[in-house]
């Protein structure tokens, strides 16, 4: 509970510090500023994104041993993606759909296994793209990058080591775990007949999200070269992965403040992109309030049919 409300007033309050800093003009000239082609483009993008991220899904749960249809994954996940737009923190849609899934299956730590490995190939195809993307093109990070990849390469041979040593360790609770763990990562993400789709897919949805995101800064007004955004923009997406965010804004505006006025361009500029971004998603997952309402639907119906049952 304390962590949950930590995240709100965290996300609150990188949205007080940047009306403070740049007003409230950025944010509501980047909604203003959004019309018919950029919501089309955002909504077709979406659908490649979602099931893109539910075949990735469906091929992680197979592995780890627990059935999902890519048809059900592909609602599940466009109700992940409302939720996360929706309501604070931005993962408690992954959250809802991991403990359902792991239900359905009547195997909840699956259910919620699949979705933290689906999720964290998605991160390190994120990393891997960011690292070529950022040493391609100028950025305001760009002199940190030799660090940056030394302490991913480190990361990654620990990771290793530890999936090496784990195998031979005692049987406390750790070792159990970490046992867990290499053994979904061997059969959810590594397996010859995951790991292939696992990556085109995650690809696929960072790409999708990239091109929202050039969408959105063309939108917001933004005339620099695609060389030129193109970097800024996935520094942005990168800072979507911290859970400190009101409805998603937060900590996506503020990266996207600094990097834009870094660069030479403003920060104005950098929060009404990340706005115009934030509202394009918005409207990208509107299909997961339907699958909400749907569901909704569904439950009074399944409820009155038992009762019939019992003598109706």
């Amino acid at each position: 509970m304390f962590w949950a409300w930590a995240r709100v007033v965290g996300g609150v309050g990188l949205l007080a510090v940047l009306l403070w800093q740049v007003g409230s003009g950025p944010f509501l000239a980047g909604v203003r500023l959004i019309d018919a082609p950029a919501l089309a483009a955002a909504l077709v993008i979406g659908v490649l994104t979602t099931v893109c991220a539910a075949w990735r899904w469906s091929l992680v749960a197979g592995g780890l041993g627990v059935r999902l249809p890519l048809a059900t994954a592909v609602a599940h996940c466009y109700r992940a993606v409302f939720l996360n737009a929706t309501l604070p923190g931005g993962v408690l849609g992954d959250v809802h759909r991991a403990v359902r899934h792991g239900r359905d299956a009547g195997d909840v730590s699956r259910g919620i296994r699949a979705v933290v490995w689906e999720r964290t190939a998605g991160q390190v195809v994120l990393l891997g793209v960011a690292l070529v993307v950022l040493a391609a093109f100028p950025s305001p990070v760009r002199p940190y990058l030799p660090v940056a990849a030394a302490l991913l390469v480190a990361g990654g041979l620990v990771a290793v080591l530890l999936a090496r040593v784990v195998p031979n360790a005692g049987g406390s609770r750790w070792a159990t775990a970490l046992r867990t763990a290499v053994a979904d990562v061997r059969s959810g993400l590594l397996a010859r007949r995951t790991w292939f789709g696992v990556l085109v897919a995650s690809a696929v949805m960072v790409a999708g999200h990239l091109a929202t995101f050039l969408v959105a800064a063309r939108t917001a007004g933004s005339d620099a070269p695609l060389t030129r955004l193109l970097p800024l923009t996935l520094l942005a997406l990168l800072a979507m992965g911290l859970p400190l965010n009101v409805a998603g804004f937060g900590p996506r505006e503020g990266v996207a403040a600094w990097v834009f006025g870094a660069a030479g361009l403003s920060a104005a500029e950098g929060v009404a992109t990340a706005t115009v971004y934030g509202a394009l998603v918005l409207v990208a997952s509107l299909p997961g309030a339907a699958v909400l309402l749907a569901r909704r639907r569904r439950i009074p119906v399944a409820a009155r049919e038992a009762a019939c049952d019992g003598g109706c």
